[in-house]
């Protein structure tokens, strides 16, 4: 390929909208272009790039046994219907009319694809256990699309489904597609991501694993013990606080607490620590409006998805009007007479003397006891883990937070589809049964974006070679002299003869635009030739990492370049687990 007719133009400076460095890069590197929010087209690298994850991932998909089809973008709405899901998921699904008057939607994930292709075939026991996946584009009408491809509207999705008899097989399977998906993400040259316990979200399920990549531009908080390897996201880590050493049970008084609404304020009027404080957060239910008044403990926050799961409903932030009986910065336990359900979470265990709301405007309580002013309430969790606090594994104070990209999951779904959709199989015995599933995705955009934004320096992007829209780079520094043109269009020759991909920029342009336009295309092996160095019968070979940098005899430009591919291969390779 002729850098010189390759569609995409490159960009000295950072655009001023990107926030992150993946996002500048495949813009000024020429990769993507912008159509509308969260929707973007593919220049050929970037195509180069996505074909090449995606072959990664059909072979190790095939290696799983799991069959490639292809299910619909636009899917009747009726589908939907049947597992449930055409009212209970948000805007994020597009739903639309076609001419008929017919309910349709933009398919934002294919389990209801998935059993409707297949219910009719999976109808015995002899059929299980199978597998299918597709690479498909998917419409999501994300409220918030950010950073170029790391979320978007409009994306390609790697997306897996597995029919099982039983729970046990499914297990197994389990296994076997998260080994596969550690090595996807090893042969692209992410050998650190990470899998971590998750919460399945709208997809549903019992049990749920997210791929992390660790790196600062994330927007996923994921949870680690590196003491015992324990990880979760954020969304799914249970919660242990250690309340032991708390101020002894004391008398219950009511206090004067004027112009403080804040639990910092109320702690500093009162001098309490934040630490033996109770604190009211408000919500509504989303399809009721019931409040609901979340009590926990002055220096932990909510954890909005583990109450969305406890409530079974979505919540918003209450608006607390004088009628619903709830006094707005004053809440507490004590006293509470307002129609509303509460939570009592469990960071408030052990706690003997709290400080707390007095249902009152400017009143607070302290030398609060639930047990003894309350009486028995049930303690559940609710709230977000924080940094320094106990591992739900190995017990230790040793939580750390991170910032990561969820670059794939996994799902055991259980019967939530099947059973809905009516999907049955008659075993052995004769008896009819529900088939258990299981679902993996990839999101093969994302993936190309996070590999950016692991593998940049200050000028670009540097690929892997396993997934580098071409494996060399060849730059003829004076096209205008006639002994260098010759010298790399006979490299250029030799090297796609030998089945080397190769982008060969030859256009009469200054070293300093060839070597940015490189640097920001990030393939892995640079040859450079130039007229120093061709007096002395030599040419340029380097690494995009700077790591290797070496003058090699012209004679040999085809072996030392060949050879320095293999190694980098191979190098990849030797960081893939066996399956």
């Amino acid at each position: 390929m002729k850098l010189a007719n390759m569609v995409g133009e490159r960009f000295k400076d950072r655009p001023s909208d990107c926030v992150i460095d993946s996002h500048a890069f495949s813009v000024r590197g020429g990769y993507i272009k912008y159509v509308a929010n969260g929707i973007y087209s593919l220049y050929p690298p970037m195509k180069r790039v996505t074909a090449k994850i995606e072959n990664i991932i059909r072979e190790e998909m095939d290696a799983a046994d799991s069959q490639e089809v292809l299910f619909p973008v636009v899917l009747p709405g009726s589908l939907w219907e049947e597992s449930g899901r055409f009212e209970s998921v948000g805007e994020e699904l597009l739903r639309f009319k076609d001419r008929n008057d017919t309910s349709m939607v933009l398919g934002m994930t294919h389990e209801e694809a998935a059993v409707q292709m297949v219910r009719e075939w999976g109808n015995t026991y002899a059929k299980y256990p199978f597998s299918i996946y597709q690479i498909q584009t998917k419409f999501r009408d994300e409220t918030r699309p950010r950073a170029g491809l790391i979320r978007v509207r409009e994306f390609t999705m790697k997306d897996a489904y597995s029919f099982h008899t039983s729970q046990e097989d499914l297990e197994k399977y389990y296994d076997v597609m998260a080994n596969a998906y550690f090595r996807i993400f090893e042969r692209a040259g992410l050998p650190e991501v990470i899998s971590v316990k998750s919460d399945s979200g709208m997809i549903g399920g019992n049990v749920s694993h997210e791929y992390m990549l660790l790196v600062d531009a994330g927007e996923d908080s994921i949870v680690l013990c590196d003491e015992c390897g324990y990880s979760a996201n954020m969304e799914a880590a249970d919660t242990t606080v250690d309340n032991s050493g708390c101020t002894p049970m004391g008398e219950l008084k009511k206090v004067l607490t004027p112009d403080c609404k804040s639990i910092e304020e109320v702690c500093s009027f009162t001098g309490t620590k934040v630490e033996e404080s109770c604190k009211a957060v408000v919500y509504q239910k989303n399809m009721t409006d019931e409040y609901v008044v979340v009590f926990l403990r002055g220096d932990y926050e909510v954890n909005e998805t583990k109450l969305t799961n406890l409530l079974k409903d979505k919540v918003h932030a209450a608006n607390i009007t004088p009628e619903c009986g709830l006094v707005a910065g004053f809440c507490g336990p004590y006293k509470q007479e307002a129609k509303c359900q509460v939570i009592y979470d469990k960071s408030l265990m052990g706690l003997e003397n709290m400080l707390c709301g007095g249902n009152e405007e400017n009143y607070h309580y302290v030398g609060l006891n639930i047990k003894r002013d309350v009486g028995d309430v049930e303690y559940v969790d609710v709230a977000k883990i924080r940094t320094g606090d106990i591992c739900p594994c190995c017990g230790k104070k040793s939580i750390r937070i991170s910032r990561g990209i969820e670059v794939g999951n996994i799902f055991q779904l259980g019967t939530k589809y099947s059973k809905s959709m009516g999907m049955t199989y008659t075993d052995v015995d004769g008896s009819v049964k529900v088939p258990i599933m299981g679902c993996y995705g990839i999101g093969v955009g994302r993936l190309a974006a996070s590999v950016i934004e692991a593998r940049h320096d200050d000028y670009g992007p540097i690929w892997p070679i396993t997934i580098a829209p071409w494996q060399v780079h060849l730059c003829c520094m004076r096209p205008d002299k006639d002994e260098c043109k010759i010298a790399a269009d006979k490299i250029y020759d030799e090297l796609q003869k030998a089945g080397i991909e190769v982008i060969y920029d030859d256009r009469n342009v200054s070293a300093g635009i060839m070597f940015a336009d490189a640097d920001l295309l990030g393939i892995p092996v640079r040859v450079t030739v130039g007229p120093k160095n061709l007096a002395n019968g030599q040419i340029e070979i380097s690494t995009r990492d700077k790591s290797v940098k070496k003058l090699v005899a012209i004679e040999d430009a085809l072996n030392e370049t060949k050879s320095l591919v293999n190694t980098l291969f191979e190098e990849i390779n030797s960081k893939v687990r066996s399956r």
